[in-house]
């Protein structure tokens, strides 16, 4: 069996903040977009719940790029990729 393929990820402040340690990069091995936040779970428990709702996908309030490209949790994330999550900001 193959390993997926290792990816760069970079995570917001405001997460941040929530994981007192968690550092703002991370390497680690995923497919699709889900898989990368399974695997920051694994690390950082309760990390996933924060990204994600129930239904499941991710919150409204946050957005993932896999390089320039918006996605979602079924998003495939080539050898390489740098995957970036992001808090978005509303007002009115």
């Amino acid at each position: 069996m193959t390993q997926p393929p290792e990816v760069r990820v970079t995570l917001p402040a405001a997460l941040l903040a929530l994981f007192p340690g968690c550092p703002a990069q991370h390497r680690l091995r995923a497919d699709t977009v889900e898989g990368v936040v399974y695997a920051l779970d694994a690390a950082w428990p309760g990390m996933r719940a924060r990204l994600c709702d129930g239904r499941p996908a991710l919150r409204q309030h946050i957005a993932v790029y896999v390089g320039e490209e918006r996605a979602t949790l079924d998003t495939t994330v080539p050898p390489g990729a740098d995957l970036s999550i992001m808090t978005a900001i509303s007002g009115g």
